[in-house]
């Protein structure tokens, strides 16, 4: 099975999860008032929360740049492709999957900003699933052949 992506569409995911990393403080910060919560946690665990935003961060602006700057590559059904796109597609449908089964039980801002703001990165969120998930099979699929 071989779906063609077209280039621009793995560029925009790409700027779509730079978008992600560089609104992930404010959406911490004004939707979920994260550093409240934080701040009642031990020193220890504080750090260890602050660490693992950052992580979360630093993996969707890093895919971002690979999707960019990579796109070809992402392509050429080498191993090193296959990996990435498998790392890549894992991570989002994951973060999809997690999105649905946990945060709809927790009460996040009702103003329309927010409300439209959610069904936009959840959007996007999809997006990246779906996009490399699909480049994930056609790298795969190269095995196959």
């Amino acid at each position: 099975m071989n779906i063609p992506i077209p280039n621009s569409l793995i560029i925009i995911g790409g700027i779509g999860q730079i978008f992600t990393a560089l609104i992930y403080p404010y959406i911490r910060h004004r939707v979920f008032d994260w550093y409240t919560d934080v701040k009642k946690l031990k020193p220890l665990n504080q750090e260890i929360a602050k660490t693992y935003g950052r992580y979360i961060q630093g993996l969707n602006f890093s895919f971002g740049l690979i999707a960019i700057l990579l796109t070809n590559e992402l392509q050429n059904q080498s191993k090193l492709a296959i990996a990435l796109t498998g790392l890549i597609a894992a991570y989002w449908v994951g973060k999809v999957a997690t999105q649905i089964a946990y945060y709809p039980m927790y009460d996040i801002p009702k103003d329309k900003i927010f409300k439209i703001g959610g069904y936009c990165m959840n959007i996007l969120f999809v997006l990246f699933a779906v996009v490399f998930t699909i480049l994930f099979i056609n790298n795969v699929s190269s095995l196959l052949n």
